[in-house]
């Protein structure tokens, strides 16, 4: 069972990280103001980068309530999430949320990745049953 706490190590910290992502991400997801990038990893659980920057939105207090929520829902979503770096990009109106409404929105986006995956590894068998 994979552990519900949101440690050190599931957390994308490091620049060359966050690169790897936008560099070569296999899975995107958009919402309402909000760009959801994905990339395969080989570890046994997922890690979690936050772009939220001045731009997107002004208010420090609103910066942080996002990332609290942001983090509360990949927190009670990430065993079916594991084996992904994910990189979430906020853009203009992100504030202007609640919280319900953001906690629907990543619900949304998690799901919409899971079945991008899904349909991903489909398409990988069909293709090795075809080679057979």
């Amino acid at each position: 069972m994979v552990s519900r706490g949101f440690g050190r190590e599931k957390r994308l910290l490091r620049p060359d990280q966050f690169k790897a992502v936008f560099d070569s991400s296999t899975g995107k997801a958009t919402g309402h103001n909000v760009l959801l990038l994905a990339r395969g990893n080989d570890l046994a659980f997922p890690r979690l980068g936050l772009v939220i920057g001045k731009k997107s939105v002004k208010l420090s207090v609103e910066r942080n309530r996002i990332k609290r929520q942001i983090r509360e829902s990949f927190r009670l979503h990430q065993a079916e999430l594991s084996g992904w770096d994910l990189v979430i990009v906020a853009r203009k109106g992100l504030a202007d949320l609640d919280n319900q409404e953001l906690a629907r929105q990543f619900a949304k986006l998690w799901r919409k990745l899971l079945k991008q995956q899904s349909r991903a590894a489909d398409g990988a068998d069909k293709a090795n049953d075809s080679n057979a």
